[in-house]
């Protein structure tokens, strides 16, 4: 009986009969109203628990259950939360028209409660699957796994010195339910290193939508296994390549199990990639070869690619995989080598790639923001060698988040007044957001102040009351009119958190001027592995206790959700300086942004995009090589910025008291991101670009017993086969001036070894130089785009005649589309009607 818990829970009052059904669906995670009910019960109990619905009800004291019960307020309050609930799960009710989307990850962050995330990756899959909670034709669930550990809660001492502390879980107190299926705990099998790996299902209902989580810990595994699920991205080589085993083999199975039938599958960083060999051996067992069933399975698959580095991609030993997936392969039915080829990266052959599996295993791949997709293009090039990365199948959907999470709940009750309710269907609109700028400034910016008033009770642990009170003593809720800057995300080195204290003297002049002072806060975790991030927050714990620094730089301790929601919308500057292009999108200032805080960031990831030249500042990174000199002249950039553009228009007042300028430029920043980087557009770009896309793709290779995959799996080894001796050869020469209203006409002769002319596309490709086309990508998204100008691409056409070497006569007849001066190229590459993308071979030749 030593140290063994009891728990002695209350009744709850018939009246208050369904607050359990309010704590037990992640509505609550973005419905405030919701929330307060349960904090209203006891608000210190509320922060002691982190915000647990389902754990306030079990230790709340029974007198307060039934003095709520008896509070007319209270009761209203209930019963329209209730009402609401019912009303959202009422509406949207998928019709069958879109397509079924299953979406694994290996995190989500939904709710600080609910710590089954690390951050920015697992955030933004909670903003999504929100997101597709919201849609009223929602078709969507999603799948991961329950960790008993999740990530790490963080303290940090006086020395500034970070320690981890990881606590166990209890299911009981985390917002999912065991899945039954005729009474019994669903669970699946998967068989790993020799062994049967049994994992147990469980549902955690987000809105509308139902998110599967699996675990390990059952009586039926041995120690080892049962703790793969026991700690997110914890555990050896072996730990993590057993956790994605049972992500990606096992949640598929649990799909099954239930029944469901998803129309594509959405693979959201390469964690879940093993779900592509799960797919391939169903296939297989349809009786398809090899090289049909990939391409059936390639074709209904989306990969999303967060990692802007090489180093980011999982990537495991050979001899590991041959140990944990012997069984498997051995079912699969084909050699070894076939499916290790799968994953063979050529600039490390010796290792199974994730991402690898992942591109080879999906024809839909994208990057999560405009300069992502490009850093993506050109990192994973070697995929398609013969095509240029900005030609390759990698295209790009930007990043955004879920606005109903992370807007204050003033500025929601604002938005009401101002604008009216529907503002919440309009979020992809920018003409309804333009009506912000007839909101007069005056109730504008007192709305603001009010919410950072409302955001200035910021915890210290590890002070003395007096060294509190002396840290803080600038965030005084009744005075909120000090400048306060921002700055929380991972502590990894690219990031660069202590960029500016690189000229520690300016940074205190600044900070420290009576007459316009500035208040620096900071949060972040460092991985427990990464010794030059743990670095990093020693350095800026122990400057926030020097005397030059003291109460103008604060450090926060365990960033998580709540402490998010708190900064982005309590600050008035928003910072984010990371190394470009290493910032994949980044989320943290769009959140910043709707609430109408203003960013001062790099521009990089999101920022490249939501940039508008007045609704915020954007620093262009340095164009140098050397480290030291890059980081000198953007601390530079920043610190100049700071002093000569933001101080003075903060602290500019007008007439009434407020900075009108200042007001101006927060307006544009609410105007210009909410609808452009809300999650209902990403969604809506996503179902557009690649969903649907891959849903039809599927249809066509599926169709008449998968004849469309079998002819096309035979195409590409014919094509493959013969391409080595293919050749272009230019018949007569492009004239260097054409008179507008002149015909271009050029013939080549192709040796196509074997290939049929149908089997190959020819191409006069001509970009313009002058005037100067402007070839970057629209912001937003890659897909659905109309063809760039100052790009003009014109196709051959076969004619019955041979040159003398029997290769086959290609002519172009065109009429030039526009005046200037072009840089011309003809190429040829194999093609096929039913190829996902024309360059998806990766085989190309120019003249």
């Amino acid at each position: 009986m030593r140290n063994s818990l009891l728990e002695v829970t209350p009744v709850i009052p018939t009246s208050l009969s369904r607050l359990p059904e309010l704590a037990a669906n992640l509505f609550f995670s973005w419905h405030r109203p919701t929330r307060a009910l349960f904090e209203d019960l006891d608000p210190e109990l509320w922060k002691q628990t982190n915000g647990n619905p389902r754990l306030v009800l079990r230790c709340v004291n029974q007198g307060t259950l039934e003095r709520c019960a008896r509070d007319e307020l209270y009761l209203a309050r209930y019963h329209l939360a209730l009402e609401t609930l019912e009303a959202y799960l009422r509406v949207g009710a998928p019709t069958g028209e879109e397509p079924l989307v299953a979406y694994f990850c290996a995190e989500y962050g939904f709710h600080e409660s609910f710590p089954i995330y690390s951050g920015g990756l697992g955030v933004l899959a909670g903003d999504y699957c929100k997101a597709a909670s919201d849609g009223r034709a929602a078709n969507f669930v999603a799948v991961g796994l329950l960790y008993e550990q999740g990530y790490f809660t963080q303290t940090v001492d006086n020395d500034g010195v970070q320690h981890a502390e990881y606590r166990e879980r209890d299911p009981r107190d985390l917002p999912v339910e065991p899945v039954r299926k005729s009474g019994e705990w669903l669970k699946v099998a998967v068989r790993i290193a020799g062994r049967e790996v049994i994992a147990r299902l469980w549902k955690a209902q987000v809105g509308r939508v139902p998110v599967y989580l699996l675990d390990t810990n059952c009586a039926e595994n041995i120690p080892s296994d049962r703790d793969i699920t026991h700690r997110l991205y914890g555990g050896d080589e072996s730990t993590r390549v057993r956790q994605e085993m049972i992500l990606g083999i096992g949640g598929l199975r649990a799909l099954r199990a239930l029944g469901v039938q998803p129309g594509v599958w959405h693979l959201n960083e390469g964690h879940a990639a093993f779900l592509i060999l799960e797919l391939l051996r169903e296939h297989l067992a349809q009786g398809l070869p090899f090289n049909a069933a990939l391409e059936a399975v390639a074709a209904g698959c989306v990969f999303t690619t967060h990692t802007p580095v090489a180093a980011g991609h999982d990537a495991f030993g050979l001899e590991l995989m041959v140990a944990h997936f012997g069984d498997f392969v051995r079912e699969l039915g084909v050699p070894v080598e076939r499916v290790l080829e799968l994953a063979r990266s050529p600039s490390a052959p010796g290792l199974f790639n994730m991402t690898r599996l992942a591109l080879n295993g999906t024809r839909h791949v994208n990057g999560v923001s405009r300069i992502h997709g490009a850093v993506s293009a050109r990192l994973c090039a070697d995929q398609w060698p013969e095509v240029r990365p900005e030609d390759n199948p990698v295209g790009f959907v930007t990043n955004g988040v879920h606005v109903p999470t992370f807007l204050h709940q003033t500025w929601m009750d604002f938005f009401d007044r101002e604008l009216g309710r529907e503002w919440r269907e309009r979020l992809r609109d920018p003409e309804f957001w333009s009506a912000l700028e007839r909101v007069p400034d005056e109730r504008y910016w007192a709305t603001a102040q009010e919410v950072k008033r409302l955001q200035r009770e910021y915890e210290r642990k590890g002070l003395s009351p007096a060294q509190l009170r002396h840290v803080t003593r600038f965030l005084d809720p009744q005075r909120p009119g000090v400048l306060t800057l921002g700055f929380a995300r991972r502590f990894a080195t690219y990031k660069r958190a202590t960029l500016l204290l690189r000229d520690r003297a300016r940074l205190a002049r600044l900070v420290n001027n009576p007459e316009r002072p500035v208040v620096l806060l900071f949060a972040g975790k460092a991985h427990p592995a990464d010794e030059p991030g743990k670095h990093v927050l020693r350095e800026l714990r122990q400057l926030m206790m020097s005397q030059e620094f003291m109460g103008r730089i604060i450090f926060l301790e365990d960033y998580d959700l709540q402490l998010a929601r708190s900064l982005v919308s309590g600050v008035d500057v928003w910072l984010n300086n990371p190394i470009a292009p290493l910032e994949a999108s980044g989320t943290s200032g769009i959140k910043a942004a709707i609430n109408g805080r203003l960013n001062l960031s790099i521009l990089d990831g999101w920022w490249a995009e939501g940039w508008m030249q007045d609704n915020g500042w954007g620093i262009p990174p340095a164009n140098v090589q050397d480290p030291e000199r890059r980081d000198a002249l953007e601390a530079e950039l920043i610190l100049g910025t700071l002093e000569e553009e933001v101080l003075p228009l903060y602290y500019a007042r007008d007439e009434g008291g407020y900075p009108g300028a200042w007001v101006k430029r927060s307006k544009r920043a609410m105007m210009t991101v909410i609808p452009g980087f809300n999650m209902r557009r990403v969604l809506f770009d996503y179902t557009r670009g690649l969903y649907q896309p891959a849903v039809a793709q599927y249809r066509r290779l599926a169709a008449n017993a998968f004849s469309g995959a079998r002819t096309l799996a035979d195409w590409k080894t014919r094509a493959r086969q013969a391409w080595s001796k293919v050749s272009l050869k230019q018949l007569t020469d492009v004239a260097r001036d054409l008179p507008r209203g002149e015909r271009l006409r050029l013939r080549v002769a192709a040796g196509l070894n074997g290939l049929a002319p149908a089997d190959v596309r020819v191409e006069f490709v001509a970009r313009r130089l002058l005037p100067e086309a402007d070839l970057v990508p629209p912001a937003l998204s890659s897909y659905g785009q109309p063809p760039r100008a100052g790009v003009w691409h014109a196709a051959f056409s076969a004619t019955e005649e041979q040159d003398t070497d029997g290769a086959v006569i290609f002519a172009l007849d065109v009429e030039p589309q526009e005046c200037g001066q072009f840089r011309t190229e003809v190429r040829i590459y194999p093609w096929h009607e039913l190829l996902s993308h024309p360059y998806e071979l990766g085989l190309m030749k120019w003249l």
